[in-house]
């Protein structure tokens, strides 16, 4: 084999310094989003989305985290470490007027709020007075939502009903499932994951009431309970726009998926959220997840927000969100 020549070495060198080169520069412009979620519904759409390359034109890598409770959503915000976040739209809107800069891109869910029991007298808020009943995040959404209600019914929830209070969903279905409490107002999934818990052990709880009908009964409005939607820091938004129209384009197509084949979305979810499959199966259809763009889901939210207002302005920012909060 001939020896190779020095402009052939040099040549061959270069080349490498090249590709070399080009490897470095790939590796440093490669784009990552963080998407962190509750370990929720809305949290399933994002890992299918993620599973499946629905958000391959947002970034060339997307990864999901979860975040557990509302005081580490909030902590993240305000810090930085969280731009672009699945949360409560009364979080949002919150922070949005207590000027941290963060926009409501879309809405994830139309509602996914029950109250679980396995007291089968038990079909419609009335039928509470006297019980005992938990509920996951004092004032927050679904405290407040919970409470709105039953004063449409002339209830007063520290009068007429035993509260009890619990840091996260998962306390609130040990309660439940232990028989501590007659009742609980859980969102999903843990709503399925009491249920499947209870199953196990040879009793039926069930979901008797849905709070997203008795909403609509009480203020003559649609069945509909935005909860929880896709939200961005402002400068996400001002500087990487064109990312953020990706990210909710890739969900809007996912969720559609999503509700046509729960199976195959729970399992993707599953390792990501760390919940048993069944149980991420069983949630979605009762989930009523959804994308709807904030802009054209702002009635919807300002109905919900208004309700808020009347018992606890303070937990919005004491205002609705003017027209730029919705993207």
């Amino acid at each position: 084999m001939p020896l190779m020549t020095r402009r052939a070495m040099i040549a061959s060198a270069a080349a490498a310094a090249f590709v070399a080169g080009r490897s470095q520069a790939s590796a440093a412009t490669e784009r990552e989003v963080v998407i962190w979620g509750p370990p929720a519904g809305p949290s399933i759409t994002v890992a299918h989305a993620i599973a499946t390359r629905r958000l391959r034109q947002a970034a060339d890598k997307v990864t999901i985290k979860t975040w557990r409770n509302p005081d580490e959503l909030r902590a993240g915000l305000t810090s930085g470490t969280m731009s672009v976040v699945v949360l409560p739209t009364q979080t949002a809107a919150n922070l949005y007027n207590r000027g941290l800069g963060i926009r409501l891109v879309n809405v994830m869910t139309d509602g996914l709020l029950y109250i679980h029991t396995a007291d089968t007298s038990v079909t419609e808020l009335p039928h509470l007075k006297g019980r005992s009943v938990a509920l996951p995040f004092r004032n927050d959404t679904p405290d407040l939502l919970f409470l709105r209600l039953l004063a449409a019914h002339g209830l007063d929830a520290r009068r007429d009903l035993e509260l009890h209070y619990t840091g996260t969903p998962i306390e609130a279905v040990q309660l439940l499932a232990t028989g501590r409490v007659d009742a609980a107002l859980l969102p999903e999934p843990a709503g399925a994951a009491v249920m499947l818990k209870a199953k196990m052990s040879g009793r039926d709880i069930v979901r008797a009431i849905d709070i997203q009908k008795a909403w609509a009964a009480a203020t003559g409005l649609r069945p509909v309970l935005p909860q929880a939607g896709l939200g961005v820091t402002t400068e996400v938004w001002e500087t990487q726009r064109p990312m953020v129209e990706a990210l909710h384009q890739g969900l809007a197509e996912a969720v559609i998926s999503v509700n046509a084949n729960p199976a195959q979305a729970a399992a993707d979810a599953a390792p990501v959220l760390g919940m048993p499959l069944p149980v991420l199966e069983q949630s979605i259809p009762p989930s009523n997840l959804v994308i709807h763009r904030a802009s054209e889901a702002r009635a919807d939210l300002e109905a919900l927000y208004a309700a808020i207002m009347e018992t606890q302005p303070a937990m919005i920012g004491g205002r609705l969100p003017p027209a730029e909060f919705y993207l």
